[in-house]
């Protein structure tokens, strides 16, 4: 048996785990907060479910070993500064941005980048968190300890939210999943459908952009981008180096997850392109308690988390993969009714993309 080393053990891990077990590899997710000191192999693989991670005794040890795959991307991909500047000299198309530097004002970013104004914090911040608009000229002020610590984005009037995960060995060969239309509720991920054929069109130029990334990077494994779809055109929003909750529908819905395909990237194995099976959709569970009832609903594929129930918090997800539409938005109607009510938004959106 393989060993598989992977810095996080959150639900990604977890997931990792799972996907390991029918390839025969021992796929270890490691607590980003241990103090322990692990036995890694030199021959052995390290991987990670998290663009960043504190400085532990665990973390030092995962780091320092000399086969930890893509080591050098994370930090690239972790600060939004560097990211965008990646994008930017690879000419592909992402919304007009500045870094909010020392002697930056509210106002010079509005007379640069327009009315609306979306900071971000460079680092961390994801699900709607480490974001501040500014909306009102004139008015606005940037908050203290910003400067150097965000950039500044012009807001974006697009169409949909969608994004891409594809795959690469180390010997450069790509692979991509369908494009997954997501939608988004203050900042965080509730309902993913995947495939759809009225995004089919913007498929390879979804596959060149998110392409063109790993070949620069040289990256071996999973990555996702997220997009804006602004009429027959895509905008990188931002990048994922790692599996990612949009990519979930494949556990459901191709012959080949995102997490065996990261690992068959990352373990040196065979890559193939994913054969899809029907249209799915994912519900993400968020800040709701587990109901046994959602196993009676036909078709359903519960992957819960084992966590703490907490506002904001991701707790889970429900997988659909039915062999009609017509069968997936009946599975639907009988799921609504046990989840809580802020979800009749999600499922009517879910339901209106399959009709």
């Amino acid at each position: 048996m393989s060993r598989i080393w992977v810095l996080g053990a959150g639900q990604l891990g977890q997931m990792l785990k799972h996907a390991g077990m029918p390839l025969d590899l021992e796929v270890c997710p490691v607590d980003i907060e241990s103090e322990e000191t692990f036995p890694l192999q030199p021959h052995e693989q390290v991987t990670a479910e998290r663009e960043q991670w504190p400085d532990t005794a665990a973390t030092r040890q995962l780091a320092a070993h000399p086969a930890f795959v893509n080591l050098e991307t994370f930090p690239i991909l972790a600060d939004r500064f560097t990211q965008k500047s990646l994008i930017d000299k690879l000419g592909l198309a992402t919304a007009p941005w500045q870094l909010v530097e020392t002697d930056t004002s509210a106002e010079q970013l509005h007379q640069q980048l327009g009315e609306r104004v979306l900071l971000k914090r460079r680092t961390g911040g994801y699900d709607g968190r480490g974001q501040h608009w500014l909306r009102e000229p004139g008015l606005d002020a940037i908050p203290d300890d910003w400067h150097e610590q965000a950039i500044a984005e012009q807001a974006i009037d697009f169409d949909e939210e969608m994004s891409v995960v594809g795959m690469r060995g180390a010997d450069g060969q790509c692979f991509f999943y369908p494009l997954t239309l997501n939608l988004h509720v203050n900042g965080i991920l509730l309902g993913s459908a995947a495939p759809l054929a009225r995004l089919a069109h913007l498929q390879a130029e979804a596959e060149r952009m998110l392409g063109t990334l790993m070949n620069d990077l040289d990256y071996v494994g999973v990555m996702a981008m997220e997009c804006f779809r602004v009429g027959d055109h895509l905008l990188i929003n931002e990048l994922a180096p790692r599996v990612h909750n949009s990519g979930h529908w494949t556990q459901a819905g191709a012959n080949i997850s995102q997490f065996e395909a990261h690992l068959r990237a990352v373990a040196k194995l065979p890559l193939v392109q994913p054969t899809v099976k029907n249209t799915s959709v994912m519900v993400n569970l968020v800040g709701t308690e587990r109901n046994d009832a959602w196993l009676s609903v036909p078709g359903a594929e519960l992957y819960w988390y084992g966590k703490d129930v907490r506002p904001g918090r991701k707790v889970g997800h429900i997988n659909f993969c039915l062999d009609s539409h017509a069968d997936t938005k009946a599975a639907l109607d009988q799921l609504q009714p046990l989840l809580p009510v802020n979800y009749v938004q999600v499922l009517n959106w879910l339901r209106s993309q399959l009709d």
